[in-house]
């Protein structure tokens, strides 16, 4: 990937993953650590991480991002990067509001704004998703591409749960909410040179208008008719298992920001230790998940990232009984980064090679949608199960245990992952399958 990185596409690439990554702990993880210096109780920092459903719902609009243009863009730049450019305009006006409304100007104000900017990032990563799957001509593109995301994802991962929180302890929150709005400006230029996927064209042109009722039928079942067509009696088993997968990291997610800082780490640490040595393990993860994928393919490669991902949730209830000890929490954040970072390209990849051209928006938004929904859901009760598991201890010890519990929860995801290395390979799919009005 190092050394393709020259080639426009994924150059481009790297831009467009790093424009889907950016606002996501914005309205999720670092909003928790920002709503907890302001003395907002666990429970409702919970509560408030559900505005990350708009994630787990894409599906429900996705038909309409795959069948019509965006207002006023898409004459202009086409079908999916029409919708890449109103929803980035989006995420950066509510991110800009985030900032001037502030907790303390109104909680539900403020994460009111924050649901506007979850809805738009969402809507981004239906259009970038099906942008990546239909711009790969071959699997070892589409491993390359899936790679080259994860890498832009991840590396917006870390400014918005790293940097941010050294820059927010010199001009505070406000502010880098702020400066983070105009980071979203990288993905507009990467839209704007981004080229219109020829597949999206014919797609376009095969399937019809979604204001006829042949239109708006295929736009709403033809997904799903295609998707058990062509996986047949595997299609539920890989819906479960995808839905199952990142489980145990969306449970933690909503906990861990909270954690540090009633651990007394310094928000200027976190953010040093993982703009640095959470980068490199990042990177590494990235590097290694793609070369894995190349040499051993799509199913074994989330096999291993169902036993590296929740296994890295162990590392933060040894943190919890071990205390804020700088060497302990690097070691913890190499381990949650690397762990991430394969895990994430395993899952990517894997969803990416099951959709059929013509239908990859709504396909790759209900693959998400299921791998995120439950996820979404339980996150929402995180706090009120820290809280709970207190009672008759110390916080400490709460947070530990609460630990030890999200990493069992990988266990089912990795005994399904099991059952889908014994399914054939000719049913795999190892590049997006081409729709029948294209064969």
């Amino acid at each position: 990937m190092l050394r393709r990185l020259g080639q426009p596409k994924v150059a481009v690439m790297l831009l467009l993953g790093f424009a889907s990554g950016l606002p996501f702990m914005l309205v999720g993880n670092t909003m928790g650590f920002w709503l907890r210096e302001h003395g907002i109780e666990l429970s409702a920092i919970g509560f408030l991480s559900w505005v990350g459903l708009a994630y787990s719902l894409k599906f429900l609009w996705a038909p309409i991002i795959d069948k019509t243009d965006a207002p006023l863009l898409g004459r202009w730049l086409g079908r999916r990067r029409g919708w890449m450019a109103l929803a980035q305009i989006s995420v950066i006006v509510a991110l800009a509001a985030m900032s001037i409304v502030r907790p303390e100007g109104g909680l539900v104000a403020f994460g009111v704004m924050a649901l506007v900017a979850a809805f738009a990032s969402a809507t981004q990563d239906i259009v970038i998703d099906a942008w990546r799957i239909e711009s790969s001509e071959n699997s070892e593109e589409l491993a390359l591409l899936s790679a080259g995301y994860q890498l832009g994802y991840r590396s917006a991962l870390l400014v918005t749960d790293a940097l941010i929180l050294i820059l927010a302890a010199y001009v505070g929150w406000s502010a880098s909410y702020q400066a983070m709005a105009l980071a979203m400006g990288l993905g507009l230029l990467a839209t704007f040179l981004a080229r219109e996927p020829s597949a999206s064209l014919r797609a376009a042109a095969s399937h019809g208008s979604l204001l006829t009722p042949q239109g708006l039928y295929d736009a709403v079942a033809g997904p799903f008719i295609a998707f058990f067509k062509q996986h047949g009696k595997w299609a539920l088993l890989m819906l479960i298992t995808i839905s199952l997968y990142r489980l145990p990291d969306f449970v933690m997610g909503p906990m861990a920001n909270p954690f540090y800082a009633d651990l007394g780490i310094a928000k200027e640490t976190v953010g040093a230790v993982r703009g640095s040595f959470g980068l490199a393990a990042s990177i590494t993860g990235i590097a290694i998940a793609g070369l894995f994928a190349l040499r051993f393919g799509f199913v074994a490669t989330l096999l291993m990232g169902a036993i590296l991902g929740p296994g890295s949730n162990l590392a933060f209830a040894y943190l919890a009984h071990h205390g804020a000890d700088t060497s302990a929490f690097t070691a913890a954040m190499v381990i949650d980064n690397f762990a991430t970072g394969f895990a994430g390209v395993a899952l990517v990849g894997y969803m990416s090679s099951l959709t059929n051209i013509g239908y990859t928006a709504t396909q790759y938004a209900l693959l998400s949608s299921f791998y995120a929904l439950p996820g979404k859901l339980l996150k929402g009760l995180s706090g009120v199960a820290v809280e709970h598991l207190e009672i008759g201890r110390t916080l400490l010890d709460a947070y530990a245990l609460f630990f030890i519990g999200t990493a069992l929860v990988g266990i089912p995801a990795l005994l399904l992952c099991l059952l889908l290395v014994r399914k054939p390979l000719s049913l795999a799919g190892a590049v997006p399958a081409s729709s029948p009005g294209e064969s």
